[in-house]
C-alpha cells in the first residue's frame, strides 16, 4: 500500500471546467458538493484506502522562525494570496494508477448547478523512505 495526499485547490491550480466559485453557489449546491466528499470518504473507509481528510478554513496565516530568543515571525492571513488550499485527503492504495482513478472521481464533485466541477486536484505520494548519502572518499 503507498500513501496519496490530495490537495484541493480553491485558488492557485489550473481553471476547472465548471469554474463558478464556491461562494456564488447556492446553499443547496454547497450541501450536495459536501455530500459527494462525504460518501466518497465513507466509501474508502470500507475499502480500507480512506485515511484521513479536512476542509480548511480560508485564513491563516505564513510563520517562521527568527533567531533564538524571537518570537515566530508571521505574515498572513493569506487569503489574498494567489494559492489557497481547500482541503485534503490522504488515502492508502496499492498502486499509483489506483490513487490517479480516486483523485479521476474526486474531481467530479458537483458544483454549480449541480454539474461536476472537473477541477484539477493535487496528487502528491508521500515520502517512503529517507533519501540516502553515500560516502564519498576523495583522494
Amino acid at each position: 500500500m503507498a500513501k496519496y495526499l490530495l490537495l484541493k485547490h480553491y485558488r492557485g491550480a489550473p481553471a476547472a471546467v465548471n469554474d463558478v466559485p464556491m461562494d456564488r453557489w447556492t446553499p443547496e449546491e454547497i450541501s450536495a458538493h459536501v455530500q459527494y466528499m462525504n460518501d466518497f470518504a465513507a466509501r474508502l473507509e470500507k475499502t480500507g484506502e480512506f485515511v484521513d481528510g479536512q476542509a480548511l478554513a480560508p485564513e491563516g496565516s505564513w510563520v517562521r522562525y527568527d533567531g533564538e530568543g524571537r518570537p515566530p515571525v508571521t505574515d498572513g492571513p493569506f487569503a489574498e494570496t494567489k494559492d489557497l488550499i481547500a482541503g485534503w485527503m490522504i488515502i492508502d492504495v496499492d498502486s499509483h494508477e489506483r490513487a490517479v482513478e480516486l483523485a479521476g472521481e474526486l474531481s467530479a464533485a458537483p458544483g454549480a448547478g449541480g454539474k461536476p466541477i472537473h477541477e484539477w486536484l493535487e496528487l502528491r505520494p508521500f515520502l517512503t523512505a529517507s533519501p540516502t548519502i553515500t560516502e564519498c572518499t576523495f583522494h
